[in-house]
């Protein structure tokens, strides 16, 4: 599959909008919580059923999307996206506006990130099971870096255009309700558009298309990319959840309230989103990076960016940290996913897919909260904990005979080490 086909097109589409709501929600969120009255930590708390629901339906969605097709799981996740930013919004305007008491308000909007918990994960579980069925395993570290680079661009969009969906009519709620319209034209243009034409995949000699993510996260193959995933994910969560509550506290020394602060958040987020571009349209092309090298240096900049958090308090370092942590995690997360897809073979794809997303909500379900409990308590604690998870990720990117070796064909690296196969087949039939 070409960057530049059609399909692929679609894809990074679809991950954009995806990313651009998510961002745009949490770029609003912090004042949401202080409109309402909540506290902090409790507003990270409620989302992190979000989270949870995320890590138990992602390898669910991985084995469907092996049965029903790609393309099918991709307008289930969109029709997930779609119902979850409205019903989010109702819940939000209802809340603000004094059509239910602020707890009932915050306690539907927590049911509406709860439907995105469970379907969210659909889309880009597919999108990158799609690409990674049409794509050489040479290749594939470029194709799933432009594809991640889709959640960067979106990072940019969501936090840039949210300010100006605060409308007079719909106040903190509008960017919730611009982003469910733009998710239901993709929705159309996927259905319409995206070709469905499945690859047919070779069934392993035991007649199964292989481990399932069950058995497969404990593969030595794709263990540690998972471990450090995790890491590296988590300690992303806690910079994200934090941010919009930091800059709030930084800008209200100042005399500015909570909406008036939102500018800023918008500012010091598209700065990190604008870092993470640089290095995933720029860098990472220009230097024909492969995933141990991405690993390492994303892991080294992330803890630099967290370090410089402590060292440099104020508004214009909170950017500037943030910014360097996002251009780390732009260098780790394509390095950790594309390096565990080409770790297994192409039976295996849905699967460790499935396994990536499920990382994905595991970073946010306990990491925000704990984050935001040390913020409260003083302000440099979440950093500090960010930079011991960023230790051990480097320790294990610098360290481990796994992801020491690089699979990528025609790439000189050290020997792979002995690696039996998974455990445990996935109950997946031929198809």
């Amino acid at each position: 599959m070409s960057p530049r086909s059609p399909a692929f097109l679609i894809l990074f589409v679809v991950s954009l909008i995806a990313a651009a709501g998510n961002m745009g929600l949490q770029s609003v969120l912090p004042a949401i919580g202080r409109e309402f009255r909540l506290s902090d930590t409790l507003v990270a708390a409620a989302f992190a059923i979000s989270a949870l629901m995320w890590t138990f339906a992602s390898p669910v969605w991985a084995r469907l999307s092996d049965r029903l097709g790609r393309k099918t799981v991709i307008l289930i996740g969109l029709g997930g996206f779609v119902v979850s930013m409205l019903g989010f919004g109702l819940a939000a305007t209802s809340g603000i506006e004094g059509w239910l008491a602020a707890m009932v308000a915050f306690g539907l909007m927590a049911l509406a990130r709860t439907v995105y918990g469970v379907f969210g994960s659909a889309a880009p579980i597919a999108s990158q099971a799609y690409v990674a069925d049409r794509t050489t395993p040479e290749a594939r570290t470029q194709a799933m870096s432009l594809l991640a680079s889709a959640q960067g661009l979106g990072t940019v969009i969501g936090p840039v255009l949210s300010p100006f969906f605060i409308l007079p009519l719909v106040g903190l709620a509008g960017p919730m309700y611009v982003y469910a319209l733009f998710g239901a034209i993709v929705l159309v243009v996927v259905w319409k558009r995206l070709p469905s034409g499945e690859v047919v995949r070779q069934p392993t000699a035991s007649g199964r298309l292989g481990p399932g993510p069950k058995g497969l996260w404990r593969d030595p193959r794709v263990r540690d990319f998972l471990l450090y995933g995790l890491l590296i994910t988590g300690a992303q969560a806690v910079n994200i959840s934090v941010l919009g509550f930091h800059i709030i506290d930084e800008m209200a020394a100042t005399g500015l309230a909570a909406r008036q602060a939102q500018p800023f958040i918008g500012v010091a987020m598209f700065a990190g989103a604008a870092a993470t571009l640089m290095v995933q349209w720029g860098l990472i092309p220009l230097l024909k990076m492969q995933p141990l090298a991405l690993m390492r240096w994303g892991a080294g900049l992330a803890l630099a960016g967290n370090l410089a958090s402590i060292a440099a308090p104020g508004y214009f370092g909170v950017v500037v940290g943030y910014a360097i942590v996002s251009m780390g995690v732009g260098f780790a997360r394509p390095g950790f996913t594309a390096g565990s897809s080409i770790a297994v073979g192409p039976h295996e794809q849905g699967a460790v897919a499935g396994l990536i997303m499920s990382v994905a909500g595991l970073s946010f379900l306990v990491p925000p909260v704990a984050g935001v409990a040390l913020y409260e308590l003083t302000e440099w604690a979440p950093f500090a904990g960010n930079a011991a998870l960023l230790a051990v990720a480097l320790l294990l990117a610098l360290l481990s005979p796994v992801l020491r070796f690089d699979p990528t064909p025609g790439v000189q690296d050290n020997p792979a080490p002995d690696a039996p196969p998974a455990s445990q087949p996935g109950p997946e039939g031929n198809r």
